[in-house]
């Protein structure tokens, strides 16, 4: 571990660390509010990777206009928002709906995630950027 470890600053591994369990904390909750029956269709998954999707768009957009304190693009973009959002989870569901016999569900949940997902980051950045652009020129009506 301490070979793994050598060149990392300790402070980054942390807040990584933190914002992950915070951010997996999250996402249990949002499940366990959001339950689904096996093999059906799961907006508690689907609900997260597109909240994450647009939180990491947002977070991108400001770290691309002002330079955010050292320690927040760790702990918000690899450590909450990788333990919020989940491939493993979305790729488990849908091999379930395709194992109780929901093709169309599984369909359904694999085009409208990975569809809204990306969407949700770009409207983050872009509605972020032009919110940050305006302010920027001073326009804030």
């Amino acid at each position: 571990m301490a070979v793994v470890l050598r060149g990392y600053r300790k402070d980054v591994l942390l807040v990584v660390a933190a914002g992950g369990a915070l951010g997996s904390l999250a996402r249990y909750l949002l499940a366990e509010l959001l339950p689904h029956p096996p093999g059906g269709f799961a907006v508690a998954t689907l609900l997260t990777n597109v909240l994450g999707g647009l939180g990491l768009g947002v977070l991108m957009a400001f770290v691309e206009h002002d330079r955010p304190p050292r320690l927040v693009r760790p702990f918000l973009g690899i450590g909450f928002f990788g333990g919020f959002t989940t491939m493993s989870t979305f790729a488990l569901e849908t091999v379930e709906a395709l194992r109780h016999g929901h093709v169309g569900v599984a369909a359904a949940y694999v085009g409208s995630s990975l569809a809204a997902s990306l969407v949700a980051v770009a409207v983050g950045f872009v509605g972020t950027d032009r919110v940050l652009r305006r302010f920027a020129r001073g326009d804030r009506s």
